[in-house]
């Protein structure tokens, strides 16, 4: 299937939302459960499909001899699933349009379930009765059929890929509510791009969870970075998520995407199922900011959090309302121990945190110098205003390398601010494009030495452009023009093929110095170390400065002559007046 084709089938099957959105009886934020469970369906039968003459082969084979297996075992051992007739999608989609076909779904995921332990209590059996109004009973009916249209050929990727999209335009539609369980493909994209996580027997954290976006992301990157099969599926996801029905969101999601790994319902301030200290390979997550409700008593003692520091009210006066016991003033900076301790010797992290921690004081300013010094935070990039539902300010992505202390590189940090580097959605929602994150991808390759990335990405697009046209009807088609801004955007910053400042973009910020992190207070902030270039004029910031001053001068200047003469034409008047 081709992207254009993939980009037709997921408008065709959005449809769907807008069908339920007309007619059914469901609240605005439940819109999802239903169609992502059809989602799921039309993915077991499918894959089932595809699997069936070998799981039958095999079951002929061994019938009546000592190696005797069932049906069941043999379609787990090769799909990873049993799926039994009557949850076969033709059965339902064929069944009459009425009430009926409600029950037919609930039955069909009752048995997946029965059937399949991993999947216990996943699937929104629930809700279906919900879609059968009496005013429009073939509504599920209408629903069941859109998902018919998903081709039967379709592979694992393109069902995660549906299912993405589906959950990316839910988060879309409830607008800060669809913050809580989903963050935006293009910025998980870039973290991975950036952590270039490595195939084997790794284990990834995400103890806020929601959907479970930072798995599919950092496994699709793996698959595509790493030839060998066999390497591919080694690695293993554990999250959190507080919320029960985003834990059914994201096991759905990991079965989608064939991606080995547990969910658990948990706070995870609280509970640490994963027995989580110094035992990760990669911790990635977007948790919630500035949490304020968090018992100090339940977190002190914790190593995940007190490795590094509690955040404290120096009057103590934040109590929680209930028990009047003290609570923790901001949770932010609990959040990014925890992702610090997680980590093994070896460990890397990248986490999305608000944009006031960077420079927060008190107890949080502490607990960022004790990181900073030890050296484990390895780079700091603020993002783009409106790339989140749920915040709408510039957000801030920090990252961990527990390997850093030993290199080089200890006493310094790489900052990026790209906050002008985005591509607008709508008037209210921006996003990263694949070159976009491809391009601050390679400043972390090249800041570690890895010049050929500039050469071998700088080659693809020259490959795009011999082959793009001059122009295109289609907005979704590049032309000749846009692989050109992508070449000279990457080779006006690093004319010389290696690492350097970009003023603007990029700074290595030393810690001692003139300008260094020392002498900034030990702020992450990026704008501090970066400074700024206006693009349009081409201006260093002492550049822009020196036009600045000249500009105000010659602002005072007129302003002394417009008093004159607006004192000239008072006096004109009066004269005309007799006064």
């Amino acid at each position: 299937m081709t992207d254009k084709e993939l980009k037709e089938l997921k408008d065709t099957l959005w449809h769907s939302a807008d069908v339920l959105r007309a007619s059914a009886h469901l609240a605005a934020n439940k819109y999802g459960q239903p169609i992502l469970g059809l989602i799921f369906l039309r993915y077991a039968d499918i894959l089932y499909k595809q699997h069936k003459e070998e799981i039958e082969a095999e079951y002929n084979r061994l019938k009546g001899g000592r190696m005797e297996k069932s049906m069941k075992e043999i379609s787990i051992e090769k799909c990873g699933f049993y799926l039994p007739e009557c949850a076969y999608y033709d059965f339902i989609n064929n069944a009459p349009d009425d009430a009926n076909k409600a029950t037919l779904v609930k039955k069909a995921m009752e048995a997946i379930e029965d059937e399949n332990p991993k999947m216990d209590g996943v699937l929104p059996k629930e809700v279906y009765a919900q879609l059968v109004p009496e005013e429009e009973p073939e509504l599920l009916s209408n629903i069941v059929r859109i998902f018919k249209d998903i081709p039967e050929n379709s592979t694992i990727d393109i069902f995660g890929e549906i299912y993405e999209y589906f959950l990316g335009n839910f988060a879309l539609a409830e607008g800060k509510d669809g913050g809580t369980f989903y963050t935006p493909a293009t910025v998980v994209r870039y973290m991975v791009e950036v952590l270039n996580p490595q195939p084997g027997e790794k284990k990834f954290l995400d103890p806020a969870c929601g959907s479970g976006g930072m798995f599919v992301q950092a496994a699709r990157y793996m698959h595509n970075h790493n030839s060998i099969e066999s390497e591919q599926m080694k690695f293993r996801c554990y999250g959190v998520e507080k919320e029960p029905d985003t834990v059914k969101l994201a096991k759905m999601n990991l079965l989608l995407n064939n991606i080995r790994g547990d969910i658990t319902q948990a706070n995870s301030f609280y509970s640490d199922p994963y027995n989580a200290f110094g035992q990760f390979d990669y911790v990635m997550a977007n948790p919630p900011f500035n949490v304020d409700e968090v018992v100090v008593d339940k977190v002190s003692d914790d190593a995940r959090f007190n490795t590094y520091g509690v955040p404290r009210n120096k009057s103590n006066s934040t109590k929680k309302k209930s028990d009047k016991k003290e609570t923790v003033p901001n949770a932010n900076y609990l959040w990014i121990g925890y992702f610090a301790t997680a980590l093994n010797e070896h460990g890397k992290a990248a986490l999305v945190m608000a944009n006031s921690a960077s420079d927060a004081s008190g107890s949080e300013y502490d607990i960022r110098k004790k990181m900073i010094e030890e050296g484990i935070i390895s780079q700091m990039v603020t993002l783009p205003s409106n790339m989140f539902s749920s915040v709408t300010l510039p957000a801030t992505l920090w990252f961990f390398d527990k390997q850093k202390p030993n290199t080089d590189k200890k006493n310094e940090i790489l900052f990026i601010d790209a906050r002008n580097v985005f591509t607008q959605v709508d008037r209210a929602h921006r996003k990263l494009s694949e070159e976009q994150i491809k391009n601050l991808g390679v400043i972390t390759k090249l800041y570690h030495g890895d010049t050929q990335a500039l050469v071998d990405l700088i080659d693809e697009y020259k490959t795009e452009l011999a082959n793009a046209p001059e122009t295109s009807d289609d907005k979704e088609v590049p032309t000749k023009a846009y692989w050109q801004s992508q070449i000279d955007w990457l080779t006006e910053r690093f004319p010389d093929g290696v690492y350097a400042d970009v003023i603007g973009l990029c700074k290595a910020a030393p810690m001692d110095g003139e300008d260094g992190i020392i002498e900034q207070d030990y702020s992450l902030n990026a704008g501090r170390y970066v400074g700024v270039v206006i693009e349009d004029d081409g201006l260093t910031e002492e550049e822009f400065k020196e036009e600045m001053l000249s500009l105000n001068s010659e602002f005072t200047s007129l302003s002394a002559e417009a008093k004159k003469l607006e004192e000239l034409i008072a006096n004109n008047l009066k004269g005309l007046l007799g006064e």
